[in-house]
């Protein structure tokens, strides 16, 4: 048997409402106990009621009384959820606060670093052109004859002097993007001369580590909004990291692929040792390497893919990352076509 419900009351909203009634003395402790045993009984022969109707029925309190000491308890719970609410603000307002101190101060630390960045990549400029300067002055005889030996050391510090460069010129990209100041020069791009250029660019490397290189272009590729000069150096670094951790007999493959009449999608995928899943988000910090020994070994100051990210995102893009260990890292971009091209490169199979 289903017993009736209990009508819709004032005192469905107030709980504890016995020991209310007992501590403001409208009813004794002997008086809430009967009551909460005719409850009970009423329910057991399928009859559910409110605490409220219990007493009533026993006529240990008149309604006027019972009513009165509801609208008491509903604005003490009023009351107390008001001051509740109005400490919880107070404390979200001074955790707000908190946050936004805090990443003002890492702002400021990181706007300093940024600062000091660039400082010292311009200071290291000067002297660097100095030491080019008469390296290649000594290289082409113009201080005089030199002997095999001393033309071989040289060209080695020729060499030296040209990644020190190449390093500076990294660094001032770097606090360029911190700062929100790289520059950024849009325009129609054909990107199938930038992997073209790219290719070249690593293939000396790539024969060297016995990695197979090559371009897969899937379908006519229309020209690309972009800045050139910025995607092929994001594609020179993203494939010189494919060759450097790729294992000899492996392959790296740079994708071409229109995904959408508005977007290109830009690849680079390798057969490499992988990244760690739960290490993956490691890889775009500055100044920060996977692993030292490969680096020391490989060479790099740990921004080539902070600097990637950063110029990936000047065009408004987003790079992505899938890796799998010991299966390879594939590193993907979308770039929006020029939207007064009507030229597509035609397809070829590579």
């Amino acid at each position: 048997m289903t017993g009736d419900k209990p009508p819709l009351t004032p005192e469905m909203l107030v709980p504890r409402l016995g020991e209310a009634l007992v501590s403001s003395g409208r009813i004794s402790e002997q008086d809430l106990q009967n009551a909460l045993e005719h409850q009970e009984q009423q329910a057991a022969e399928g009859r559910a009621m409110l605490l409220g109707q219990a007493l009533l029925e026993l006529h240990v309190i008149d309604d006027a009384s019972l009513e009165q000491a509801i609208t008491e308890q509903i604005i003490r719970l009023r009351s107390a959820l008001q001051s509740a609410n109005r400490t919880l603000e107070r404390r979200v307002h001074d955790r707000t606060v908190e946050l936004q101190e805090a990443l003002e101060r890492l702002s400021e630390l990181g706007e300093l670093k940024a600062n000091f960045v660039a400082n010292i990549s311009h200071e290291l400029r000067t002297p660097l052109t100095h030491i080019k300067g008469y390296l290649e002055l000594m290289v082409t005889d113009s201080l005089g004859p030199l002997t095999d030996e001393q033309r071989h050391a040289m060209q080695v510090s020729q060499k030296a002097a040209y990644r020190l460069e190449k390093l500076i010129e990294d660094m001032l990209m770097f606090s360029s993007g911190a700062r929100g100041e790289m520059s950024f020069k849009p325009e129609a791009v054909d990107l199938q001369r930038l992997a073209d250029h790219a290719l070249t660019n690593v293939i000396a490397k790539a024969k060297e580590h016995d990695v197979e290189v090559r371009i897969a272009i899937a379908g006519a590729i229309p020209l690309v909004q972009a800045d050139g000069d910025k995607i092929l150096w994001a594609l020179d670094q993203l494939l010189d990291n494919a060759v450097k951790f790729t294992a000899p007999g492996g392959r790296v493959v740079i994708g071409l692929k229109e995904e959408s009449p508005n977007l290109v999608m830009v690849s680079v995928g390798d057969t490499g040792a992988g990244i760690p899943a739960g290490r993956l988000k490691e890889i775009f910090e500055p100044f920060h390497q996977l692993d030292e020994t490969s680096a020391r070994q490989s060479g790099g100051a740990g921004l080539g893919l902070t600097l990637v990210r950063q110029i990936v995102e000047a065009h408004g893009s987003v790079l992505g990352v899938t890796s799998v260990e010991n299966h390879g890292t594939t590193f993907r971009f979308p770039l929006l076509v020029a939207a007064d091209t009507e030229g597509r490169k035609s397809r070829r199979d590579q």
